[in-house]
């Protein structure tokens, strides 16, 4: 059964389609693609069945990695439960998918950021309002964190590196 991560934003326009697809195609590159499921999701709706917001698109471009064909979906639609890891851009996405699990078995949930050095805790800010700049910038640190994501994924599953 594949390792199953869900990245959580806002409205799933902007961070967690960006970081589904980084940490997706570092798993292409490493030719480990079939031990996962990568999905990602908004904590609201409004946005559902859009495409990602265009600086979105575009800041991924130098990556060379295409995400106009992905759609919004709101997480409370999906079974969280299903998911082995979540990911969340900020302490609200973060408060928000925490109080959906009851004392039931949970996922684990961390902030994107958790396991780069230093930024343990740190929030991923929202691009929306801001300019491309803001977007090429979080898709900098969203890269950076999905090798250090992948890294812990090497450490709790040993067989991943041995692929």
């Amino acid at each position: 059964m594949p390792v199953r991560i869900i990245f959580i934003c806002y409205e799933n326009i902007c961070r967690s389609p960006m970081a589904e697809a980084l940490f997706f195609d570092l798993l292409v590159r490493h030719d480990l693609q079939h031990f996962f499921s990568v999905g990602s999701a908004g904590t609201v709706s409004y946005q559902e069945g859009s495409p990602p917001d265009d600086r979105a698109i575009a800041a991924l471009k130098p990556f060379g990695i295409d995400i106009s064909s992905a759609r919004a979906r709101c997480a409370w639609d999906l079974d969280l439960h299903e998911h082995d890891w979540i990911f969340t851009m900020d302490h609200e996405n973060f408060e928000e998918v925490s109080t959906f699990f009851s004392s039931q078995k949970k996922p684990e949930i961390h902030g994107v950021m958790e396991f780069v050095d230093g930024r343990a805790g740190e929030e991923l800010s929202d691009p929306y309002y801001g300019t491309f700049q803001d977007f090429e910038a979080v898709a900098k640190e969203l890269s950076t964190a999905c090798a250090e994501i992948l890294q812990r994924m090497f450490e709790h599953y040993p067989y991943l590196a041995q692929h």
